[in-house]
């Protein structure tokens, strides 16, 4: 397939707010929506990254962010890692997720933003600590122009039914698998 004049535009108006989703078991989700978030920025737009459950980690895309001045905020909402082995979710954790999720839908009908990056939200649908329907009601009525990312391995099927495009990462090697640790730069 190749793309002619017509199919790509800058100078079009904007139709409407995609939502794309980055799921599977290969590494990249995030980074590929951190990706789309800076070339947004670059663009002009003003994004807005929470990180359902990321924490207090020092991670190299948050001093980037700060490149871009108020244009790309991240913001962290949660503690890191939840349910290792399957554990019951901690109630400071369900509590954090209510709270990432209360940001949400105020920053979708906030009109501050032209993208959301909801870092992480799927795990929080399959680990049952967010409602997916819930999820789903709130991307359809958000306001037409706003584009928005899901990260997360396992997206669920209805959400994967709703969006525009859905790209899965799928690992066919990896340096951990072979005793190389996570190297700043590449995995933080």
């Amino acid at each position: 397939m190749t793309l002619d004049d017509t199919a790509i535009s800058t100078s079009a108006p904007q139709s409407r707010g995609l939502l794309l989703i980055n799921t599977g078991p290969g590494k990249g989700k995030t980074t590929a929506a951190l990706g789309t978030a800076m070339r947004a920025a670059g663009n002009g737009m003003r994004v807005l990254v929470l990180q359902f459950l990321k924490g207090s980690w020092d991670y190299g895309e948050l001093h980037a962010a700060q490149l871009f001045g108020g244009d790309l905020v991240i913001r962290q909402m949660g503690r890191g890692f939840v349910k290792v082995g399957g554990a019951e979710t901690d109630p400071e954790d369900q509590r954090l997720v209510d709270e990432a999720w209360t940001e949400t839908c105020r920053a979708m009908q906030s009109g501050e933003w032209d993208m959301l990056v909801l870092d992480e939200i799927n795990y929080t649908i399959g680990y049952g600590m967010l409602n997916a329907e819930a999820v789903a009601e709130a991307l359809r009525t958000r306001p037409p122009l706003l584009h928005v990312i899901l990260t997360g391995r396992n997206a669920h099927p209805s959400l994967v039914e709703l969006a525009d495009t859905v790209t899965e990462m799928r690992e066919v090697k990896h340096a951990y698998s072979r005793g190389i640790l996570a190297q700043r730069g590449i995995e933080f």
